[in-house]
């Protein structure tokens, strides 16, 4: 697929995705669902890629749905995703991120509203640019804010009372308070927001690339775990497939010579 909506950069094994619709606060189309969709199906199979960066252009993260667009859109143009249409096909995407097993970090600028804001939600790492103001806006168009992912991803980083009143109310929630509740990792001026995601890239990429795949699966898997006991379990599971790895051997190896460590991809 060409992409006309996003913008994909390769930086080595590292993939910085842009939402490029610029002219309209990088808010969602069809087009993009589309794109996304193929990006995010594809990375499960991209053994090459280690990391994405997800960002917008211009003066927005993501202002959500295109509305004007989707009212213009007929049923027809959309696939069936299960029955349920546009909402189940854009609501698999973000499905697709939590699944595809490269680490996602967010950079946010600006309105991250709706759609959006669960990109930002269903990312594994946030930063935020000191512009960057987030909302649940769904409960503003008289919908739920309970969609995208909203209802399980949010309450599992907040808490449940801070998540009730964003989406209950629709509220923006701004950089540092963002940063005080945990909702990001770190704030920094807007202009800085890429050489914070390049810092932590750095960081990234200094580890393994099963151990961190690894860790991806672990943590999805251990918030959700049942019981200590669960978690244990995948915990061994995992940790035994790493220990028989050529990434451990050369880990171990690195760190007995005091050296830094040269892993494949």
């Amino acid at each position: 697929m060409i992409y006309e909506t996003i913008a994909i950069q390769q930086r080595g094994p590292v993939d910085w995705l842009t939402l490029n619709r610029p002219e309209a606060l990088n808010s969602i189309n069809n087009r993009m669902v589309a794109e996304l969709s193929d990006y995010f199906g594809k990375l499960s199979h991209a053994r090459g890629v280690r990391i994405v960066v997800m960002r917008g252009a211009g003066r927005a993260f993501c202002a959500g749905l295109d509305i004007k667009a989707q009212a213009a859109t007929s049923a027809d143009e959309v696939p069936f995703a299960g029955g349920f249409g546009f909402q189940g096909w854009l609501a698999d995407v973000y499905v697709k991120m939590r699944r595809c097993p490269q680490p996602i970090i967010s950079l946010i600028h600006g309105a991250a509203c709706g759609g959006g804001f669960a990109f930002a939600l269903a990312s594994d790492i946030r930063i935020a640019g000191s512009s960057a103001r987030m909302n649940a806006a769904f409960i503003k168009l008289g919908l739920s804010s309970c969609d995208m992912g909203t209802s399980y991803f949010l309450p599992r980083l907040v808490g449940a009372s801070l998540a009730a009143e964003l989406m209950m109310t629709g509220r923006f929630i701004h950089a540092q308070r963002a940063l005080a509740t945990g909702l990001v990792s770190e704030v920094v001026p807007d202009e800085d927001l890429e050489a914070a995601g390049e810092a932590l890239v750095a960081d990234m990429l200094a580890t393994s690339p099963i151990g961190l795949r690894m860790t991806k699966e672990g943590l999805g898997f251990g918030i959700d775990a049942p019981s200590l006991e669960a978690a244990i379990a995948m915990e061994n599971r995992n940790q035994l497939m790493c220990a028989a790895s050529d990434d451990f051997k050369e880990g171990l190896a690195a760190f007995m010579e005091k050296r830094p460590p040269v892993y494949g991809t």
